[in-house]
């Protein structure tokens, strides 16, 4: 993939912008993988299932609650919350917290990996990030997996000054827990070695994707998880995405714009 970078004056000359587009004869996101999801019924989650899967993906997710992986609200339109059938996917009911669990999705030929854990802490435990994110590294170890997309959030590790002041009140208080989790988990990722992007999403929607995704260095603002979710498959699809051993904020307005070619060429159809 070719990155075309635009310099451009923004907020008073303080950001630049960035706008990445694909060369159909490099495109790597244009041939089809092994995807997998770990967390696969979450929202965001099933953004991402869904969306491989229509890439012509093969999916193989991990989730406590396989019934309810579905069609997603944001792509999905009117199939909005039915059950995905597709042959391409694979979903296996198991705890991300079990090392065995996710050594089950490894059995199968894993090109990239995206973590897209939630759950409330009182539901899942204090460190269920953390740990099932460490065994996810283990295996993907252990099986020569190199690439993954974590989504964790707005305020995270060293974007706290990128929180709204509401949220960072949240954080503070009734989100301490999940924040104190959340910053273990991006720790251990990025002492993993691997190939890793962070992803850092401002205010999660369930609206239609845009296909802009804007990285900032300001405050966050709103972004639909299906625009998430595609940001994620192309950190792991992609050999040359410019967020590799990063952790990036994006949000729907403000910062660097970074814009998928969504062209019959940039899938190698043309």
């Amino acid at each position: 993939m070719k990155f075309t970078a635009i310099a451009t004056a923004l907020l008073a000359g303080s950001t630049s912008a960035f706008v990445a587009t694909k060369s159909p004869s490099s495109s790597s996101t244009a041939l089809q993988a092994n995807i997998a999801v770990f967390g696969a019924s979450g929202l965001t989650a099933q953004e991402c299932v869904y969306q491989a899967l229509k890439d012509g993906d093969s999916v193989f997710g991990l989730t406590r609650n396989p019934a309810n992986v579905v069609v997603p609200k944001g792509s999905g339109g009117a199939d909005a919350d039915k059950p995905i059938v597709d042959d391409k996917l694979t979903v296996i009911g198991g705890d991300v917290t079990n090392a065995a669990d996710v050594a089950k999705v490894f059995e199968n030929d894993i090109d990239g990996v995206i973590v897209a854990l939630g759950g409330k802490t009182s539901d899942v435990g204090d460190s269920m990030l953390t740990d099932g994110t460490n065994n996810i590294i283990s295996a993907m170890k252990a099986k020569g997996v190199k690439r993954m997309a974590v989504v964790t959030s707005i305020g995270a590790g060293d974007s706290k000054d990128q929180a709204p002041f509401a949220f960072k009140i949240l954080m503070m208080t009734v989100m301490k827990k999940i924040f104190n989790d959340k910053n273990n988990q991006e720790k251990a990722v990025e002492e993993s070695g691997l190939e890793y992007c962070i992803v850092r999403p401002g205010g999660l929607t369930v609206d239609a994707p845009t296909g802009v995704i804007n990285v900032i260095d300001g405050e966050a603002g709103s972004i639909p998880r299906a625009d998430v979710a595609q940001f994620c498959l192309e950190a792991v699809k992609d050999a040359e995405f410019p967020y590799i051993g990063k952790a990036p904020c994006i949000s729907s307005v403000g910062g660097t714009s970074w814009v998928k070619d969504r062209s019959a060429a940039a899938r190698g159809q043309a």
